[in-house]
């Protein structure tokens, strides 16, 4: 290197032009050049490159003879990964020192043809409407090349190895594009296209690749549907809605599931009346026959029906002509057993309210739609509620079983529903059912009844002298209102103290003429209804006429509450209401001091009989008078010391009967023994039955007491579950005389 005026100039010979080497050089090592520097020192110049394929990856690539300064290549090179490699070049002294400024080495790899072409994919595709023009382009094939495009190693021609014998594509050899390259392309011929293509490079002379084209044709309405064949023949149950017949099938050529494919079908003659639809089976594209109306064998039992068929789609223009699709339809109507129809339902008629037993109503039959098959008719009643009909099973002729009574809870409106049950003798039968409607027919057989039936009035005109009268009637409009009130035309003269004007249309006002003194009044009234023919009937109207104050009210108030009935004033009815409470309390009071005066009674008996006493108990009780609580009207110790009646000169009495002689009767002897404890009780009956002088019939048998625990209940044991004040002892009077002192002490 020589430098002047600042400036460096670079020796020729250190200056190193690009060095090209062909890859996948086989020779290794192989010289590629040698560099010198002009400034060898006396004892020599050392060597060196570095960069990629030296020290840098990739490694060990490129070499240099430190010494002589030749540089080798060490290994195969590929253009494809590295087209050029630029390494600097060094020269130094023996000691180290930079002898030249270092310099570039540009080392080209020149490309060979080592790489085949490849296409983007394996398998191209593409569509086209069948009956495409020629020149349509469906696709475009391309590939690359991995050698270097700005030779022809890289220069990529295409062609079309295979497509068939009808050679239908072509392909443009720089591009790739393929086009259709003649008429004629029909989907129902050839529906898919298989292209073998192939890629080339030097231009169409080097290495090849191949990949596939795959083109499909789309389906244009180029074919018309077709009947599989002219005539069809099927078969349905009369009465049947709804249900399929049968199908009619056809063929399309073009893409199944398309519109162009799908079909759509028209019954064209034979249903006049629509008794038939026909739809199209999405699946299989046939035509569906069904029943759209109920069809009748007796009416028609076969029909011939001419069906159409056409695409959805229109079809192409460029289809070819063809005539319509038509088809022969035949449909054999099958006789089946059908149930009897009521030709009027509901049955509505009508019938007078208490018409007798028996009365006819109506005749209510069905008909069998069967005229081809003999069979008969039975019915039933299905539904009576109220039990009131009767039904001829052979004829349908309804009558009355009871009298039909207004009003009735089984009326609704005035109408009476029953079911009758037609059914035929068929195998298996069938039955309908009928709706009767029966309106019962008011009659005007009830007259008006008067409300209230009593009233006050003030016994003079005007202001307390009118009285509001009312009336109903058990009849239903029109037999009921409006009513008519008039004083009874057999008692002319009430007229002369009474007026009756009417108030609306179920009352009317009874009014005073003239002063009438007081007290009741019984007035003859005659009600009649709107009724045909009008129901009437004579009336009595209790009236009390009180004596009124200057407000036109009675003062009497008493008077009114026993007299007026439904028409007192609220003073009577408090007094009434006051006079009722005061009773109660009264009787109350009675019926708590009876009660009182029976515990009094006894606990006295309780006391007497609370000494032992060990004579024998008396258990038969045939008759036994008055009752343990009859004591005081005699005294107890006559039957315990029976010796007392000799020695007293005249016998106790009853206070309640009158005086008589009295006999006297020997002392008794006591039984010794319990056998004769019978003759002691009879021999004491007859004592006492022959002796006016002891207490009456009904009260001899009472007896002593009858010592702890006896078998024997006292009479007071009745009812023993219940208290003194829970009993009711009035059915003691119902039991004869000889209880009457008991019903005396024990009724309320």
């Amino acid at each position: 290197w020589q430098q002047h005026e600042g400036l460096r100039r670079v020796k020729r010979a250190w200056v190193i032009p690009p060095i090209s080497v062909s890859e996948n050089h086989k020779r290794i090592p192989h010289l590629l050049v040698q560099i010198k520097s002009d400034k060898q020192q006396p004892g020599g110049v050392i060597y060196s490159i570095k960069g990629p394929g030296v020290d840098e990856e990739p490694l060990g690539i490129f070499s240099i003879d430190k010494f002589s300064g030749k540089v080798f290549l060490n290994a195969m090179l590929d253009r494809e990964e590295n087209d050029r490699f630029r390494l600097k070049a060094f020269a130094l002294d023996l000691g180290g020192t930079t002898l030249e400024d270092p310099t570039d080495l540009e080392i080209i790899v020149v490309d060979q043809n080592d790489n085949r072409p490849l296409f983007r994919h394996d398998i191209f595709t593409g569509h086209v409407l069948e009956g495409a023009e020629p020149g349509t382009c469906v696709l475009t094939v391309d590939a690359t090349d991995a050698d270097d495009p700005d030779t022809d190693n890289a220069a990529l021609r295409y062609s079309i190895l295979e497509q068939g014998s009808a050679a239908m594509f072509s392909i443009n050899s720089t591009t790739g594009e393929i086009c259709t390259a003649r008429p004629g392309l029909d989907r129902e011929t050839v529906g898919v296209y298989n292209l073998t293509v192939q890629a080339a490079d030097m231009s169409g002379d080097g290495l090849t690749t191949t990949a596939t084209a795959v083109i499909y044709l789309e389906d244009i309405n180029d074919n018309p549907p077709e009947f599989t064949k002219e005539e069809f023949s099927m078969e349905v149950e009369e009465q049947a809605v709804g249900v399929d017949v049968g199908k009619v099938l056809v063929h399309d050529k073009d893409l199944a599931g398309s519109s162009n494919w799908l079909a759509k079908f028209t019954i064209l003659e034979g249903d006049p009346e629509g008794a038939f639809a026909i739809r199209t089976d999405p699946y299989t594209n046939d035509g569906v026959l069904s029943v759209a109306k109920p069809l009748d064998h007796e009416v028609r039992d076969r029909f011939e029906l001419t069906v159409s068929v056409r695409n959805e789609e229109p079809l192409e223009p460029l289809a070819p002509a063809s005539p319509q699709a038509l088809a022969t339809v035949r449909v054999r109507v099958q006789d089946v057993n059908e149930a009897p129809v009521f030709r009027e339902n509901p049955r509505r008629v009508s019938v007078l309210e208490g018409a007798p037993p028996g009365t006819s109503i109506t005749t209510f039959t069905a008909s069998d739609p069967d005229t081809h098959q003999l069979q008969s008719l039975t019915y039933a009643l299905l539904y009576d509620p109220a039990d009131w009909l009767q039904l001829e099973p052979h004829s349908g002729t309804i009558r009355t079983k009871r009298e039909l009574l207004h009003p009735s809870a089984f009326l609704q409106g005035g109408w009476y529903i029953a079911l009758v049950l037609a059914r035929d003798d068929a195998e298996p039968p069938l039955s309908a059912t009928g709706t009767l409607s029966i309106e019962i027919l008011e009659v005007n057989d009830h007259a008006p009844v008067l409300q209230p039936t009593a009233g006050v009035v003030c016994g003079r005109p005007g202001r307390g002298g009118n009285m509001l009268l009312g009336a109903t009637d058990d009849d239903r409009p029109p037999h009921g209102a409006p009513f008519h009130f008039q004083l009874s035309p057999q008692h002319p003269q009430l007229t002369r103290n009474w007026s009756i004007t009417r108030y609306n249309v179920t009352h009317a006002v009874l009014a005073v003429l003239g002063e009438l003194p007081q007290g009741p009044y019984s007035l003859p009234l005659l009600l009649r209804d709107s009724g045909s023919p009008p129901q009437e009937q004579q009336q009595l109207l209790n009236i009390s006429v009180c004596h009124c104050g200057r407000d036109g009210t009675c003062e009497d108030g008493v008077l009114a509450a026993a007299t007026a009935g439904a028409g007192i004033t609220l003073g009577a009815l408090m007094i009434i209401l006051g006079s009722t409470i005061l009773l109660l309390v009264l009787v109350g009071l009675g019926a708590a001091r009876a009660r009182g005066r029976r515990r009094a009674l006894r606990k006295e008996l309780l006391l007497q009989r609370s000494g032992d006493d060990m004579r024998d108990n008396i258990l038969n009780y045939d008759e036994q008078g008055g009752g343990e609580e009859d004591q005081d009207a005699y005294d107890m110790n006559q039957l315990r010391q029976p010796e007392l009646l000799a020695r007293r000169s005249k016998a106790p009495v009853r206070r309640d009967t009158p005086l008589s002689s009295a006999t006297s009767l020997s002392p008794r002897k006591l039984p010794s023994s319990p056998s004769d404890i019978e003759d002691f009780i009879n021999e004491g009956l007859e004592v006492a039955d022959g002796d006016p002088s002891v207490p009456p019939y009904d009260t001899a048998l009472i007896y002593d007491y009858e010592g702890s625990g006896s078998v024997g209940s006292p009479l007071s044991s009745i009812v023993s579950s219940l208290t003194d004040e829970d009993q009711d002892y009035d059915y003691l009077s119902e039991w004869g005389p000889r209880f009457r002192r008991l019903a005396d002490l024990y009724g309320h």
